[in-house]
């Protein structure tokens, strides 16, 4: 049996520009955030004598005169627009319903994806019978927020061609919190792989696909052998991602890239020693304020 020993070695000391101590919009439970009175309380805040306190560890949000704190770790609390990837549990009449890291599952209409060959027509009760032809149990898929239920449910759509069902890839599961919002959350990476940074925490790793046939609807997933430098491409990155979650840095497409970069005179399996991970994450993060610098 291998057994895998490490020596101590001097650690690289690594400046920062912005320590992590100096930062004001982090607070904990029973921090003050201000005691101006012209404040209104917004969520994960109280007040006590006369000061809005934190009622939650997390990043403290400003909205013109409404304070609230973002919690660091929670549950997905989804938006209209959001980009998410989730996992059918169950087919139901005329829906589906989708694991997608919040407090309820989240369902998919059947009148809220495309019909294969994307016909335009109402939803028939032939559709209703085959629905387990388009999605069934543990299929993953990408989808869009179309609106939140009253009970905070969560409505999908995949009423676009790079919406649907996922094919072969590594679905990574991270804190929501950690992914940074932006325009666009499906990258093609310049190393070979394409991500989609789901807002609600799953991430989906994949090889970067050639032209694919517009007429799957979004139901076509290629059953192609990958070749084995895809492989390790993708496991170095969900290896990079874990090592930025663990130090809890904002996912994006350049700090995956950046990290990318940096764990490339290490191999695959050596990303995720403590030592070799700090290092990585610091190499990202000094790379990252050259880049806004």
């Amino acid at each position: 049996m291998a057994v895998d020993m490490r020596l101590p070695t001097v650690k690289n000391s690594m400046s920062l520009s912005h320590s992590a101590a100096d930062r004001k919009d982090l607070v904990v439970p029973g921090d003050v955030i201000t005691s101006d009175t012209g404040f209104m309380r917004g969520h994960g805040t109280y007040v006590d004598e006369d000061k809005l306190t934190a009622s939650v560890a997390g990043e403290v949000q400003r909205v013109d005169k409404l304070i609230c704190v973002r919690p660091l770790k929670t549950r997905f609390n989804g938006e209209v627009g959001d980009v998410v990837v989730g996992r059918i549990t169950e087919v139901q009449q005329k829906r589906w319903k989708v694991e997608t890291n919040s407090r309820l599952d989240s369902v998919l209409l059947l009148s809220s994806v495309n019909l294969p060959g994307g016909e335009l027509r109402r939803r028939s009760a032939e559709d209703e019978l085959t629905m387990r032809e388009y999605l069934q149990e543990g299929d993953l898929i990408s989808a869009e927020v179309q609106s939140v239920f009253s009970d905070g449910a969560l409505s999908l759509h995949t009423r676009s061609l790079k919406y649907g069902k996922l094919g072969q890839g590594v679905l990574v599961q991270l804190s929501p919190s950690l992914i940074k919002r932006q325009k666009t959350h499906f990258h093609n990476l310049p190393c070979g792989a394409s991500i989609i940074l789901g807002n609600n925490g799953f991430v989906w790793l994949y090889p970067t696909p050639g032209q694919q046939e517009e007429e799957a609807g979004g139901f076509y997933t290629s059953l192609e052998p990958v070749s084995l430098s895809d492989r390790e491409v993708i496991s170095r990155l969900r290896n990079c991602l874990l090592a930025l979650a663990a130090h809890k840095m904002l996912l994006y497409d350049t700090s995956v890239l950046y990290c990318y970069e940096s764990s490339l005179q290490h191999q695959v399996k050596d990303v995720l020693k403590p030592e070799v991970m700090e290092e990585i994450v610091m190499l990202t993060q000094q790379k990252l304020l050259e880049h806004e610098s």
